[in-house]
């Protein structure tokens, strides 16, 4: 059985894979169907920073920038974040099979995306349409299904 360490990085580094494999499906469904990007991250950073009374530094144009990129680490960061504690569960002896373990991540990484942001006021899923539920559950689906197998591959 491995480290509890070694299941935190070997997480960190599925989540990681996992991130791509939900990026890839997003920016794909954002050319089949013509839709925007989502603008949640930036709010989220917006919002992040105003609670703890800090302003992200630059004129109106560089400031928008620097949201857009710290809203994508944001979710990067809560990729392998997700990813290294599936990883320490698996480290730690918890051997799901992999369509359940895909699930469960699935729903931790839509939790820790979602929640933040429901929580902060920047989204309520209770007033998505169907079409919205779709754009949220299929990346982070293919999250959880990455991460997952990922991790079968580096703690066998």
């Amino acid at each position: 059985m491995a480290s509890v360490l070694t299941g935190l990085v070997a997480g960190a580094v599925a989540g990681a894979a996992g991130v791509t494999a939900l990026n890839a499906l997003a920016y794909g469904d954002m050319v089949v169907r013509g839709r925007g990007a989502s603008h949640t991250p930036e709010l989220s950073v917006e919002k992040l920073a105003g609670s703890v009374h800090v302003r992200v530094p630059g004129t109106e144009e560089t400031r928008a920038h620097r949201t857009e990129g710290l809203g994508a680490l944001l979710g990067m960061a809560t990729g392998a974040g997700v990813g290294a504690l599936a990883g320490a569960a698996r480290a730690a002896g918890v051997r799901l099979p992999l369509p359940v373990g895909a699930a469960v991540t699935t729903l931790m990484a839509l939790s820790a995306a979602n929640g933040p942001m429901t929580v902060l006021g920047v989204t309520d899923p209770r007033t998505w349409s169907k079409s919205d539920w779709v754009s949220d559950v299929v990346p982070h689906a293919g999250y959880g299904a990455v991460t997952s197998f990922a991790l079968r591959l580096m703690l066998p």
